[in-house]
């Protein structure tokens, strides 16, 4: 019904939670919009012309806009909450956990121990996700022209074991992601499908706090 509105930035409300809040002044109307935390990284100065793609739930007491940075994103949502038991709370915290390439990827290889390491999303939640999207998700990307090269990483049959690995040592699911691209791009690690040497390279390079 609303597929993107154009304006300037008038307020924002920051949060911990995968949620915050901004209020875009178009033509001098105040449009209060829910949007992914990680999006305020993307967003203007106050004041600053913004264009942002919008998804309209109606419900009987309220209607409410959510908010993304690209199409593709809110197409992205539209997507998750299309899914039994998704809300709009929880198809905006998965975007916030990942982002948009790397929640597409968990999903098409179907990774739903790295799913599940979203806030509120469990074991049979993350297997009904990737069941019911990962065909859909593995069209649309190419569709969509999403599809790129294989991001740096570790060999699909040891994946998941780093990953999980990685993250019972108490590492957050972003700082995973990060160090195991970063780390993926040494050509030798790339070439070996070792557990260990990924884990220990991914340690190594969490170690310095970057």
């Amino acid at each position: 019904m609303i597929g993107y509105l154009n304006g300037h930035l008038a307020d924002l409300q920051r949060s911990s939670s995968p949620r915050s809040f901004i209020t875009l002044d178009v033509n001098a109307i105040g449009y209060d919009i829910q949007i992914p935390t990680r999006t305020i990284q993307q967003l203007p100065e106050i004041g600053g012309s913004l264009q942002i793609f919008t998804h309209l739930q109606v419900r009987e007491d309220q209607w409410i806009l959510f908010g993304f940075s690209t199409a593709a994103e809110r197409d992205l949502f539209r997507q998750l909450i299309s899914v039994s038991g998704i809300g709009p709370q929880l198809g905006l915290a998965l975007l916030d956990t990942f982002g948009l390439q790397d929640l597409i990827q968990a999903i098409v290889s179907s990774n739903t121990k790295l799913l599940s390491k979203t806030p509120g999303v469990g074991a049979k939640t993350a297997e009904r996700i990737a069941l019911e999207l990962r065909t859909k998700l593995a069209e649309w990307r190419e569709q969509a022209g999403l599809a790129t090269a294989p991001l740096p990483g570790p060999a699909a049959e040891i994946q998941a074991e780093v990953e999980m690995t990685l993250l019972a040592l108490g590492y957050s699911t972003r700082e995973v992601i990060d160090a195991l691209k970063t780390v993926g791009q040494k050509t030798a690690l790339s070439k070996t499908a070792n557990t260990d040497d990924w884990i220990r390279e991914a340690i190594a390079w969490l170690s310095q706090g970057v």
